[in-house]
């Protein structure tokens, strides 16, 4: 469905956050305009995340990301005049890397939007998806005595269905799962996936293999494989996490939240005796594993077969080899299902997102 070119467009005084909201609605990018619908610059989702990564605040102006986009390769917007041919354009996305070209008219002003994904049929994402779901749920007995912890229910439905609507809103249509605890019970509720329109499938693990070591027992992909632990609720575009992926060129992909940590005394820096400074209750800033991961077929390989292997192995390795491993910032909702806290949180916020959308319909 062709969107109203309003939800493309920003203006200057908008956040990055705002322009990350633009590009979620539209799934594809945000155009900074004037006044007059002027191009002044795009904005991709690349862009923003890059810029968390580098410290810039999600608050920030979105000038700020401009400025960074005058240190790339392409600094200036790359344009289309209105009524360019279908395969003119196709040329233009495949020759820049891009997948979406804002179209001008003789006065310079955007008056449209040209997305491969109109242009080329089949919008299935080139993925395989592997979801982690063996784990006991010790920290959540008694909950977990009957059912495995990605089967808990979190509003209507089963952590586990809300990640696998989720996986097929994407576009992703094969699945596998990895099963320990109780997996009679998650086979039963999906099946071969056909009433979900995915095609799922099922690796059970004899004993726990760790993180990634069920993922040595899958059988090699041509494609990029995404993981993700069966435990998590998040809204985060795959799309998007593909797409920094690819422009990053690297093997491993990890998923990684904010996270704040107060430290509730004076931090007192010493050389020697001598005190240097003191820091009242500082807070310190680390990006921590969000439970998301993209692998290349190469980094699969990495991956030792009927052997415990941890994602931390995973990514070790591979950068102890020199080989590319990047980070993708979580903006999004995120919840890791751990601990009854997080469970309850989780019932929480499912009923404010329903009610929101539901609003919103």
């Amino acid at each position: 469905m062709k969107l109203p070119l309003e939800q493309y467009l920003i203006f200057t005084q908008a956040t990055c956050r705002e322009a990350l909201e633009c590009i979620n609605k539209n799934a594809s990018l945000a155009l900074v305009v004037d006044a007059k619908r002027h191009l002044i610059g795009t904005i991709t989702d690349g862009d923003v995340r890059r810029a968390i990564l580098a410290g810039i605040s999600i608050e920030a102006p979105v000038q700020k990301l401009l400025d960074q986009r005058d240190k790339t390769l392409y600094p200036k917007p790359i344009t289309a005049a209105r009524g360019t041919a279908p395969d003119e354009l196709l040329r233009i996305m495949n020759e820049r890397g891009i997948r979406q070209i804002p179209l001008l008219d003789e006065n310079d002003q955007v008056v449209d939007v040209a997305l491969m994904q109109d242009l080329v049929k089949g919008c299935e994402l080139p993925l395989k998806a592997v979801v982690m779901a063996g784990g006991f749920g010790k920290r959540l007995m008694p909950l977990t005595e009957e059912v495995p912890k990605p089967m808990l229910p979190v509003g209507d439905r089963p952590i586990l269905e809300h990640i696998i609507n989720q996986l097929q809103n994407s576009g992703i249509r094969k699945v596998q799962m990895t099963t320990h605890y109780k997996p009679e019970i998650i086979k039963q509720h999906f099946g071969t996936g056909e009433k979900f329109g995915l095609d799922i499938q099922y690796v059970n693990e004899d004993q726990p293999l760790g993180t990634a070591g069920a993922l040595g027992n899958i059988e090699e992909s041509d494609e990029p494989m995404l993981v993700l632990n069966g435990d998590i609720l998040t809204r985060v575009d795959f799309r998007a996490m593909l797409a920094f992926h690819r422009e990053n060129k690297a093997e491993l992909t990890v998923a990684v939240r904010k996270y704040d940590l107060q430290v509730p005394y004076g931090v007192i820096q010493c050389d020697g005796a001598q005190v240097k400074s003191v820091d009242e209750k500082p807070t310190y800033n680390f990006f921590v594993n969000a439970g998301i991961y993209l692998l290349e077929p190469s980094a699969h390989r990495s991956i030792p077969s009927a052997q415990r292997f941890d994602m931390t192995d995973l990514i070790e390795k591979l950068t102890a080899g020199g080989r590319r491993v990047v980070a993708f910032p979580v903006v999004e909702y995120w919840m890791d299902i751990g601990q009854q806290n997080d469970y309850a949180q989780a019932q929480e916020d499912i009923k404010r997102w329903e009610k929101t959308h539901e609003l919103e319909k």
